[in-house]
């Protein structure tokens, strides 16, 4: 038995166990994505959570979030836990200063890769969302998941007849939603191919295709936190859940993904925790206190 036994994380394919334990222990700063991971799935944020992250403060290690949400959609989440470094939205495309709420940074698509995305789904008959700002504007407003997004986020999407009715020039997110998750999968090889160069596409839920910026990415996002909070990347820890995770998976020091997430995404990560209906999220933070205390010792 090695002390990463107790702390209910397991490390992933080849990854030495004392190794990912003593990774652990020196972090300084941990950001975790909220959807899946932070949240449960009904979208709310734990007693575990919350508790994991008060005693994560008192231990002195910083905390933050990174979303595939707009700012304003994130609001709810960044009070409740008092949150005051920088944080993400829009998969890392833009950054917010919670003090303030000022914006500090924003990649927008550009019109005609907005125009590209836009008509290709919906020759498919895909729903969309077009992020610009805070708001989200929809054509369909009996969309399958428009009710689960206005859940999300906290407030109402703006309708329009036509998307060309809205600022096209401004957009930080197109979002695809389907029910056919074999659609989406197809659609994001399509737009991957199309829009080469012009954007990028990533799952954020198995029923969510966002389009955004090539550098709105959530490994560029954490690479500008950590530099801001004065931390080295071999010191920060990450926790996600999906494919959009799996660019700050790839620069932190320690990587955590939740059970439930695919093995595909598991693959990238350093550990595996519990699923996020089973406190994934805290049982992380958790043996991240547990080695630092085990660092403490000597363990």
């Amino acid at each position: 038995m090695n002390a990463l036994d107790a702390t209910g994380l397991r490390v992933t394919g080849a990854n030495d166990p004392q190794q990912a334990f003593d990774v652990l222990a020196r972090v300084e700063l941990v950001i975790s994505d909220c959807d899946g991971t932070l949240l449960h799935t009904d979208k709310s944020l734990g007693d575990a959570a919350k508790e994991a992250v008060r005693a994560l403060r008192a231990a002195g290690v910083r905390f933050t979030v990174a979303s595939s949400r707009p700012g304003q959609g994130m609001r709810a989440i960044v009070e409740a836990l008092s949150i005051d470094l920088p944080f993400a939205a829009y998969n890392g495309g833009k950054l917010v200063d919670p003090a303030g709420w000022k914006t500090l940074n924003a990649n927008l698509l550009s019109r005609a890769a907005v125009e590209t995305a836009l008509q290709s789904l919906e020759r498919d008959g895909i729903d969309a969302g077009v992020f610009i700002d805070d708001q989200w504007h929809i054509t369909n407003p009996d969309g399958d998941y428009v009710p689960l997004e206005r859940r999300t986020v906290g407030y109402d999407p703006v309708v329009v007849k036509r998307f060309e009715d809205a600022d096209l020039d401004s957009v930080e997110k197109i979002v695809a939603s389907s029910k056919d998750g074999d659609l989406l999968t197809r659609k994001n090889a399509e737009l991957d191919e199309t829009l080469k160069g012009r954007a990028i596409t990533m799952r954020s839920q198995a029923y969510y295709l966002d389009i955004t910026h090539p550098d709105a990415n959530k490994g560029t996002a954490i690479r500008e936190i950590a530099r801001l909070a004065g931390v080295p990347l071999e010191n920060v820890a990450v926790l996600g859940d999906m494919s959009n995770d799996v660019a700050m998976f790839e620069v932190a020091g320690v990587s955590i993904a939740m059970g439930q997430a695919s093995d595909d995404v598991q693959a990238y990560a350093t550990l595996v925790s519990a699923t996020n209906d089973e406190d994934g999220f805290a049982v992380g933070l958790n043996g991240l206190l547990a080695a630092r205390k085990g660092m403490q010792r000597g363990v």
